[in-house]
């Protein structure tokens, strides 16, 4: 039998993230950026799901999932 491991990546609920940048500063391998000043965007092929950003998150809108294999 095969175990695979799933990825883990940050999610930003975009719906209520206030723009603050705090994610963007803790990220270690620059996986975040503030979109038009308006929320925070991660980019999946970055995140390591380290969790950084989301203990970090001021606002508790970014969670760390498990995205498949």
């Amino acid at each position: 039998m095969d175990l695979v491991r799933k990825k883990r990546k940050a999610v930003v609920d975009q719906s209520a993230c206030v723009a603050c940048g705090c994610c963007v500063k803790v990220c270690p391998v620059q996986a975040i950026e503030i979109v038009r000043g308006i929320t925070a965007q991660v980019t999946l092929d970055r995140c390591v799901g380290c969790g950084k950003c989301a203990k970090e998150c001021p606002a508790s809108v970014i969670t760390v999932q498990e995205v498949g294999t």
